[in-house]
């Protein structure tokens, strides 16, 4: 599978469906430590059945992307934002569909805050675009590193888990004392139809938060579903109800030279 050198100094491995599909293609971004296929695997297939050019892409550090080991400077998602946008860049896309998971949900919101051009829609799950001081334990228990499997520690080159953890930690942390803005104060850049998808039992991300943030964006939606943080897996019919026809909408309207 191929890997992309962008300019942002990332080497992004990515998975493709369909890509002799016309329009614009959706990129889907995974969550902490995972990949495309581990996180999004089954999504992608059934975005591909549904027509689409449909690319996963894996985000510095996790897998086979690189530079490794992953780290985590207190802009981390600007700086998968950015790397994101240089991976549309280097692939020759002018607009994409943007659909994250987790930190993959958190990495898109902010992409396109950045590049509003870049985006024909945005469909994130298990993120809301800013942290608050009751969010602080949550944050926390993700230290120490016990939790990271043995399997994933080799799939990500990982030597130390509790350092892995701790690095998470103090940065989404210190986001927290900086206010916890990850993209809200973007969301009025975003030109492009906004739908969150979120678990009502999904103890990082409050539902008061993604509120916030669709009332913020141009033409932002927020559904709620039973269930936790993967609601992507833990409601997957339900979601793809949800998801297919905003999808659609969304396509249909771009020209037809996107």
């Amino acid at each position: 599978m191929p890997i992309v050198e962008t300019a942002t100094g990332a080497h992004l491995h990515y998975t493709e469906r369909n890509p002799q599909a016309s329009g614009a293609p959706i990129v889907a971004i995974h969550g902490l430590l995972g990949t495309a296929e581990i996180h999004l695997g089954p999504l992608l297939d059934w975005l591909a059945d549904e027509g689409y050019r449909v690319i996963g892409l894996t985000l510095r550090g996790y897998g086979e992307s690189s530079p490794k080991p992953r780290d985590f400077p207190y802009d981390f998602y600007h700086r998968d934002a950015r790397d994101t946008l240089a991976f549309l860049d280097a692939l020759h896309i002018d607009k994409a569909h943007l659909m994250g998971f987790s930190d993959g949900g958190e990495t898109v919101m902010v992409a396109a805050g950045l590049a509003p051009e870049r985006a024909a829609s945005v469909v994130a799950w298990g993120a809301v675009g800013s942290f608050g001081p009751e969010l602080r334990p949550v944050l926390q228990r993700t230290y120490p590193g016990t939790w990271i499997s043995e399997d994933l520690k080799t799939l990500h080159g990982i030597t130390d888990a509790d350092a892995f953890a701790r690095a998470w930690v103090r940065a989404t942390t210190t986001m927290l004392d900086r206010g916890g803005d990850l993209s809200l104060s973007l969301a009025p850049n975003i030109t492009a139809p906004v739908l969150l998808l979120l678990g009502d039992q999904d103890t990082l991300n409050p539902q008061s938060y993604a509120e916030k943030f669709v009332q913020a964006a141009q033409k932002g939606r927020l559904e709620m579903l039973p269930g936790g943080h993967s609601v992507h897996e833990e409601q997957f019919e339900r979601f793809k109800e949800l998801v297919g026809p905003f999808l659609r909408a969304a396509h249909a309207a771009l020209p037809a030279i996107a």
